[in-house]
């Protein structure tokens, strides 16, 4: 049987996004990570967190996958997960990451380079303990990126763990806590009719961050 090529190239779009300029940047980009935040969580509140982690591990494949953003600040952008997952054994072997979030309905994204450490068990604790039950459950009875033969099996884990916690709460596993990246890049991609987009960038150098223009 011959494979039959998908040709995708009629698929198109056009950006229609609004002037992103250089004098109107934030001098900080935690402050102008904020701005587009908040403007992106107007119009989707729901999805406004989401990301793209990417890692590498010790022999450079890279992995991508989606998380969410917990909280950020000026020290670092911070999420949660399984320390033994695939993302966590990357990080171990390979302290650096990208960040990525794409807000559709601008026409925008932002990319976030820099190191990783883990947050402390405090501030895990903390988090976990503010979660849903569901999810306090589904974390301490799975143990992320390893195989299960099914999803029955899964769930009698969950049922079992729920079963023997009889209504107390459910322990943080001592392999789950945060990660949070220690930024040194910022891009900012507006896009633009005609695909002259913008893309805006600040690299830490020292302790300043130099601003510049990129070409689409």
């Amino acid at each position: 049987m011959e494979n039959q090529t998908k040709d995708l190239t009629a698929i198109r779009r056009e950006y229609c996004g609004v002037d992103f300029l250089s004098s109107e940047l934030a001098v900080s980009p935690v402050q102008q990570f904020s701005k587009w935040f908040d403007q992106a969580r107007q119009v989707r509140p729901d999805d406004v967190s989401s990301m793209t982690l990417a890692t590498a591990s010790a022999t450079g494949m890279p992995s991508a996958r989606i998380v969410l953003l917990k909280h950020y600040d000026e020290r670092g952008f911070c999420w949660y997960t399984d320390y033994e997952s695939n993302k966590g054994q990357d990080l171990a072997a390979n302290p650096q990451a990208e960040l990525m979030f794409y807000w559709n309905t601008l026409e925008r994204q932002i990319r976030i380079q820099g190191t990783v450490h883990k947050l402390d068990e405090q501030s895990a604790q903390r988090y976990f303990s503010q979660r849903p039950r569901a999810s306090q459950l589904s974390a301490a009875a799975s143990f992320q990126s390893q195989p299960i033969s099914s999803r029955t099996e899964l769930q009698a884990v969950v049922t079992e763990l729920e079963t023997r916690s009889q209504g107390a709460q459910i322990k943080k596993p001592s392999r789950w806590g945060g990660y949070c990246l220690l930024p040194s890049r910022f891009e900012f991609w507006q896009g633009r009719e005609g695909r002259l987009h913008d893309r805006l960038v600040y690299v830490l150098s020292g302790d300043q961050w130099h601003i510049q223009r990129l070409q689409p």
